[in-house]
This record gives structure tokens, sequence and C-alpha cells, in this order.
């Protein structure tokens, strides 16, 4: 069966594919009512969700199917010590279709070459977070009315926020999209995003410390959360998490049709009196993220899967040597093979995390 791992697994005409799709189940809903009956959804969430997770729910509710699953991994047997490739293993007896978050780089990915049945990403780590990537598409289209020609600020968390990574994947595969990346020194985009997708793609782009320089060219503006759970030092988080607050004074300058987007949960990113101006997104955001994991949970029961490494074709490499980040999920399921692979470099990197090999 075919699964979601990362954004990049689809092609472009596939993405504007499961857009028309999600375009008209928001047209045409009672047509979709009964398209999953009798299939079930399992949920695995290893770490705290709101948006996500229901929205999964409310996904395969719509589509007539049903959920079983768990919301933290305290009520799992990872609790007792089970590898997520066991996991995966039973979970294929009792439903149709996963949708996983975990906090370990990779953790899906194990899953889905486990599984029997389509393993879809809910988010793994700082690594990406496709059904996020989706939700934002299907918002810029809506809002924007195109996805191309487009000049798109991130702002906040570039290290460690999967989303930005996500969307900057997506994003590469459009025309004329340049992207200004606003992040203080100690949250910058990871080097293996900017070289595998941004350069790779000669994706027009700049970088800036500044949010108020950065507003009146964009057309997209993506806040992010700095998020305490990805940070070892939570010093350097404190000294961060304030880094950017939106204001409506700060948007006195911004185009009158720009959007702005937030994958939320929000802290104090954005303030409150934003969420009366007409730019603000991030709400409809949250609902068409609803609409875009429908058309994918179609999409996947519907698709015989080809391996990922088969897709990608050849170019692994099996070796002793250990992953290096000890968020990646090799850290912790030590009955992993490490693989790493090749990027636009020639350099090598884990193939479940993207980290680069030491």
């Amino acid at each position: 069966m075919r699964s979601l791992i990362d954004i990049t697994d689809f092609t472009t005409a596939e993405l504007d594919e499961l857009i028309s799709v999600a375009l008209d189940i928001i047209a045409r809903p009672d047509e979709y009512a009964n398209k999953c009956r009798g299939k079930k959804l399992a949920t695995l969430f290893f770490e705290p969700s709101t948006r996500t997770r229901l929205s999964f729910e409310a996904a395969m509710y719509e589509l007539g199917g049903n959920v079983i699953g768990f919301s933290e991994a305290s009520s799992s047997s990872a609790a007792k010590g089970e590898s997520v490739a066991d996991t995966a293993k039973i979970i294929s007896q009792y439903a149709d279709i996963i949708a996983m978050r975990h906090p370990k780089e990779g953790a899906p990915y194990v899953a889905a070459k486990n599984a029997t049945i389509p393993v879809i990403n809910a988010g793994d780590g700082g690594h990406c977070h496709p059904t996020q990537t989706l939700a934002d598409l299907l918002t810029i289209v809506r809002e924007k009315g195109r996805l191309n020609n487009l000049t798109v600020g991130m702002c906040g968390d570039l290290k460690y926020g999967r989303t930005v990574h996500s969307l900057i994947a997506a994003l590469a595969r459009y025309e004329n999209i340049n992207v200004v990346l606003i992040s203080p020194d100690e949250l910058r985009i990871p080097d293996y995003v900017k070289d595998d997708i941004i350069v790779k793609n000669k994706m027009s782009y700049s970088e800036t410390a500044s949010l108020e320089e950065a507003i009146p060219s964009l057309d997209v503006l993506y806040m992010t959360r700095i998020q305490r759970e990805r940070f070892a030092d939570k010093d350097e988080y404190e000294r961060l998490k304030d880094s950017y607050v939106l204001t409506p004074e700060k948007l006195t300058t911004a185009k009158e049709d720009m959007c702005i987007l937030h994958p939320l949960p929000r802290v104090n990113e954005i303030s409150v009196r934003v969420d009366e101006d007409k730019r603000a997104s991030y709400f409809r955001q949250a609902l068409n993220g609803k609409y875009m994991r429908m058309a994918l949970i179609l999409k996947l029961l519907g698709e015989a899967n080809t391996p990922k490494e088969q897709r990608e074709g050849e170019g692994l490499v099996y070796d002793e040597i250990k992953c290096e980040n000890p968020r990646c999920i090799t850290s912790t399921e030590q009955e992993l093979t490490h693989i790493f692979r090749k990027d636009g470099n020639g350099e090598m990197r884990c193939i479940y995390c993207e980290a680069l090999k030491k």
C-alpha cells in the first residue's frame, strides 16, 4: 500500500489533484459521506495534538468511516517498550490506514516499512509534517487563487519547524516562488533544507532577522511557534520564545491582500488583536486541513504502493555508523539498520531523519 511520509512522495500533479478533490468535497459534501463506509483509521499519536488528531478523526467520520487509536504514548504499548515496527505490524491487523505522530524523527518511515496498510506521517519530531503542508497549500489557493508567483515569508522557528520544512519542499514545485526566511541566528533553516531543496531547485530566497523589514514585500506570511518541546536547553528556549510577535501595528505596511498563516497552536507570536484582520487566515487554514486529509485518505485507500526506495532510485548505503541526531528514531529503535543516502552535494544523510553523516 502507498504511504505519505514526506511531501515529496507526491508529484506536483498529485498535489494539484488532492487540492481539486478537497475543493469538490467542500462544494459537494454529501457525495463523499459514505466513501469510507466500513473502513477504519488508526490514529497513533505518541505526542500531544489537538488540530491534527481531531481533524483526521473528523475527516474519517465525514467520509463515513470509523476511528480507533490513542492520543499519547503512555496509553499505548510504547510505554512497555514496544517498538514502532511492532506497533505498525499489530495495528495493520485492526485498521485500514494509519495516521502517526511521533517525537522521534523517522518513526513514520519505520512504521510504513513494517505496516501492511497505508501510513500517513502526522508529524515526526523536527523533521516534516506533510499533511499540514496540504492544509497550507489549499489555504493559499483559496486565499490567493494561485500557487505560482508568490513571495512567502517564513517566520520564527525555522530550525525545528517541521511545517516550514515541508511547505518549502512543496512550494519548490511551483513557479516564481520567492522565500523570505525570518528567524534569529539560533533558529535558522537547517542546511539540508537550504541545500537540498532551496538551492537545488534554484528557488529565490533571502534571510533576515527583521520581521518588520520583510512584511511589505510578502504575499503570504507563515508564522510559527517557538517550540519548547524541541529544545534540550530550556534557558535557550526562554531567551528565544518571544523573538517575534505579530501585532496590528506591524501589519500597517503589509499588502492589503496578504494572508497570514500559522500551523497552530499559537502561544503569543500572533496577538489576538490580529484575529479580526481580514488577512488572518489561520483558523480557516485549520478547517482546510480537514478537507485535505479527507482527500488524502481517499487517495491512499485507493492506491497500491511502490516502495519509497524504488521510487527514488538507488544510492542507499547501509552502514554500521550510527546516526548522530539524538532525536532520530534510530537512537531508540536499536534493531534498525543505519541507512544513508547521498544528497545534492554528494554528502551522506540519514534516510530516517536527514541528519548529515559525520
